[in-house]
C-alpha cells in the first residue's frame, strides 16, 4: 500500500515539484524513478520483503528516496532518531534485525562503529562520500539494476517498526501495518484540506511520524514539501516568504522561537492559510501571537509513534478551540479513562489517561510481548500515558504527560499549565517546568526560563505574574533563567533533562 503513493502521485501529477531541499528540487516523477532505483539495488542485495532497512541521517531528498525505495522492495522501515548514539542504533539494529542500514556522510563512522557486533546488518549505505566498509548512495542508484516487481503489501502487513524515545530503559519498537500509516496520511489530509496547491514548509524530523505524516500527506494530495535539513527560525520564516507556503508544521518551541525573531516583521507570510502544532501543550499567548502576524488558524494535533502519526487533531472548517487537540480522527475511538480502571470513561471535564482504539493503533511493540500486554488492553485499546479532559462536544484536551506529573504536598500538578502561564509573560521565549525534591513537600515546580532578546525579568517578577492565574500549591517555587532548553530531534522540550540545569 505504502509503496503505491509515489507511483499514483507520479502517474497524476508527473514533473510538478514535490520535493525542495537546499540541494535539490525532485519531480514526483523524479522521486518515484529514484525509489525505484533503490528498490532494485536492495532486491540485488537478497533484502527481502519482511526483511528490516535501517534509515538514519537527518532530513534530505537521499533519506524520501531511500523510504519509497524500501517499501517498494517490500521490505519493512526502520527510522532512527538522529540523535541515537552509536551504542543506541546498536541495540535497535540489533533488536529489530535490521539487514541494511542507510545514513548521512556524517553518520557513517558511528555506523560502522555501531554495525560491529551485529551480525545480521550486511549493507551500509552512506548518503556522502563512502568510508571504508561502506556503499555510496550514488554508486547504489548508478547501478539501475532491472526494475523490481513485487507483490503490493497487504494492508495489514508490516510496513514500519519505529522506536519510542527510550525513557525507561531500552527503547520499544512499535509496530505499524501499511493500513496504519497510509490511512493515518490520508486522514490527516483529509482533515486539514490539504490539495495539490498546498507547499509546506517543515523541519520536522522525517523519521519521527509526525514528519512522516506531513511528508506523505501532501504526496498524497499532490502538493509540495519544502524539506528543511533542520529547524532554524530565521531560515524557516524565509523559506516560507521565498517559497509563497500556505502550510507550515512544527512544535510549540519553533513557533515560539520564530515569534521571538527580532526581524520577524520583513517576513512576508500571507501566503500561509494554515499552521499545525503538535508534540506539547501550546500556550494560548503563542496561538493569538501565530495567528495575528499570519491571519490563518493554528490548528493544534496531537499523535504518538504507536498511532503511526496523529490520533486527535482540528478539522480545517470547524471550530477550532485553543487549547485542545481537537477531536479524533474520522473512524477512530478516543475516549478519557479512569487511571485505576481503564474500561471506565471519565464525564467531560474530569481528568483521565487518554486512550486510542482503531487501525491506526500498532500491532505490538517488535518482540516484546510484555511491554505490548502493558499497552494495549484485550479490547484493544492503547494507554497513550497522556492526562486529558474531554468536553461534551468530543473535543480533548491535554492536561500533561502522566509521567510529568509533579506531586507537592500530596497535590497534583502538571507543568504545562504552568508553562501556558510563564508563556503569556511579555519577556518570555520558552520555559519549561520540572520537579525538584523537597523534604518537606516531596516535590516542588521549578520552571526553567528562556529570556526574549534584550527582554529581561527576575524570578520574583515572574512568580508574582503567575499568582493571579495559578492555585497557590501550582505556583512554581524558584525560577532559573537558562539560555536554551534541552530539546529532542523534533524540537520538543525534554522535561526529564531539566534536572542538569541546576
Amino acid at each position: 500500500m505504502l509503496g503505491q503513493i509515489l507511483p499514483c502521485a507520479a502517474a497524476r501529477y508527473g514533473n510538478k515539484p514535490a520535493l525542495i531541499t537546499d540541494t535539490r528540487t525532485l519531480s514526483y516523477s523524479e522521486l518515484d524513478a529514484l525509489s525505484d532505483r533503490v528498490a532494485a539495488a536492495l532486491a540485488a542485495r537478497d533484502i527481502a520483503p519482511g526483511n528490516r532497512v535501517s534509515l538514519y541521517s537527518q532530513n534530505c531528498w537521499e533519506w524520501i528516496v531511500t523510504y519509497h525505495g524500501i517499501l517498494k522492495a517490500g521490505a519493512v522501515v526502520n527510522p532512527l532518531n538522529v540523535m541515537l548514539t552509536a551504542q543506541e542504533v546498536r541495540y535497535v539494529l540489533g533488536d529489530c534485525e535490521a539487514r541494511a542500514i542507510f545514513c548521512g556522510a556524517d553518520k557513517a563512522p558511528s555506523v560502522i562503529e555501531a554495525v560491529r557486533g551485529v551480525p545480521g546488518v550486511e549493507h551500509v549505505v552512506s548518503f556522502g562520500e563512502a568510508p571504508v566498509g561502506t556503499l555510496a548512495f550514488g554508486a547504489l542508484l548508478a547501478e539501475r539494476a532491472p526494475r523490481l516487481d513485487v507483490p503490493e503489501a497487504a494492508p495489514t502487513a508490516l510496513s514500519t517498526i519505529g522506536y519510542t524515545s527510550g525513557t525507561t530503559g531500552h527503547p520499544k519498537g512499535a509496530m505499524q501495518s501499511h493500513r496504519a500509516v497510509f490511512l493515518n496520511c490520508a486522514l490527516t489530509a483529509s482533515m486539514h484540506v490539504r490539495t495539490q496547491r498546498d507547499i509546506v514548509v517543515t523541519a520536522l524530523p522525517a523519521p519521527h511520524v509526525y514528519g512522516n505524516v506531513v511528508i506523505n500527506s501532501i504526496f498524497m494530495a499532490g502538493g509540495t514539501v519544502v524539506l528543511m535539513e533542520r529547524f532554524d527560525p530565521e531560515g524557516a520564516l524565509e523559506r516560507i516568504a521565498r517559497h509563497r507556503a500556505t502550510l507550515f508544521e512544527g512544535v510549540p518551541a519553533m513557533y515560539m522561537t520564530m515569534l521571538a525573531q527580532p526581524n520577524l516583521g520583513r517576513f512576508d507570510l500571507s501566503s500561509l492559510t494554515r499552521s499545525t502544532v503538535g508534540g506539547q501543550t501550546i500556550a494560548e499567548s503563542v496561538f493569538r501571537s501565530w495567528e495575528e502576524r499570519t491571519h490563518a488558524p493554528l490548528l493544534e494535533l496531537w499523535g504518538m509513534t504507536e498511532l503511526a502519526g496523529l490520533g486527535t487533531t482540528h478539522a480545517l472548517y470547524a471550530p477550532n478551540l485553543h487549547g485542545s487537540i481537537g477531536v479524533a480522527l474520522p473512524g477512530i475511538e478516543v475516549r478519557v479513562a479512569a487511571f485505576d480502571t481503564p474500561e471506565r470513561t471519565m464525564p467531560s471535564g474530569e481528568p483521565g489517561e487518554l486512550m486510542v482504539r482503531g487501525p491506526i493503533v500498532m500491532q505490538g511493540y517488535y518482540g516484546n510481548e510484555k511491554a505490548t500486554r502493558d499497552a494495549l488492553e484485550p479490547d484493544g485499546w492503547l494507554h497513550t500515558g497522556d492526562v486529558a479532559v474531554a468536553d461534551d462536544a468530543g473535543y480533548f484536551r491535554i492536561v500533561d504527560r502522566r509521567k510529568d506529573m509533579i506531586i507537592t504536598a500530596g497535590y497534583n500538578v502538571y507543568p504545562a499549565e504552568i508553562e501556558r502561564v510563564l508563556a503569556g509573560h511579555a519577556a518570555v521565549a520558552m520555559s519549561a517546568v520540572g520537579a525538584v525534591t523537597d523534604e518537606i513537600k516531596g516535590e516542588l515546580a521549578r520552571a526553567y526560563v528562556v529570556l526574549r532578546p534584550g527582554a529581561a525579568a527576575t524570578e520574583a517578577e515572574l512568580i508574582e505574574f503567575c499568582k493571579p492565574h495559578l492555585a497557590a500549591y501550582k505556583l512554581p517555587r524558584s525560577i532559573r533563567f537558562v539560555p536554551d532548553l534541552p530539546k529532542t530531534s523534533t524540537g520538543k522540550i525534554m522535561r526529564r533533562a531539566l534536572r542538569t540545569l541546576g
